[in-house]
């Protein structure tokens, strides 16, 4: 048994960043409150200036820019390439990390996991025409970066995404589904499979 849920961005509850220094649009999680006790969340964060990032303990962050010129990270001291607009980038929530913003404020998009908990793939698709594939991930997402996108996913109804609109399946049981996501126009989206460990 399936549960398909769509998330609309109009109601993402806003909430504080850990360490204080701006806040974040929670989209959804597995469990927990706040800041802690969850295996995995999905958030889009608003920086407006360059300064440092919260530290996540045993988790794994991929972060990717989704409006603005885009950033670079210092992570425990080392400097990143520029991450630009639909440019993932993975670290390890125990690291020091702080951004400078190279023109401006930006958006983006966030999956932070545990690792002992779930394993996670995450992959960025333009969906130029109707896109079909299949998983049997436990927890399977959809995150549009187009005006307008829609999913089928398995005896589900068709799902119409908006921009920034997430769809969320839960399969406990792992069955393989098969999804096809297809746009009026050349649409982008981010495409998330977490499978408990």
């Amino acid at each position: 048994m399936t549960r398909l849920t769509v998330l609309r961005a109009v109601d993402y509850p806003r909430m504080p960043w850990k360490n204080g220094g701006g806040s974040t649009e929670e989209i959804t999680r597995d469990s927990g409150e706040g800041l802690d006790g969850f295996g995995w969340r999905l958030s889009i964060a608003d920086i407006g200036e360059s300064g440092g990032f919260s530290v996540f303990a045993s988790y794994l962050r991929i972060i990717t820019v989704l409006q603005g010129a885009g950033m670079t990270l210092k992570i425990d001291g080392k400097d990143s390439e520029a991450l630009l607009v639909s440019d993932p980038f993975a670290f390890s929530g125990d690291s020091q990390v702080s951004c400078t913003l190279l023109d401006g404020p930006i958006r983006d998009f966030n999956l932070i996991y545990s690792p002992t908990r779930y394993r996670a793939r995450l992959q960025w698709i333009d969906v130029l025409q109707p896109q079909r594939f299949f998983s049997s991930a436990n927890v399977f997402l959809v995150f549009s970066a187009a005006e307008q996108m829609a999913a089928n996913v398995g005896e589900h109804p068709p799902q119409l995404l908006e921009r920034h609109d997430c769809l969320q399946l839960d399969n406990a049981e792992g069955s393989l589904l098969e999804v096809v996501l297809y746009a009026p126009r050349a649409s982008r989206c981010c495409v998330i499979e977490l499978t408990a460990i």
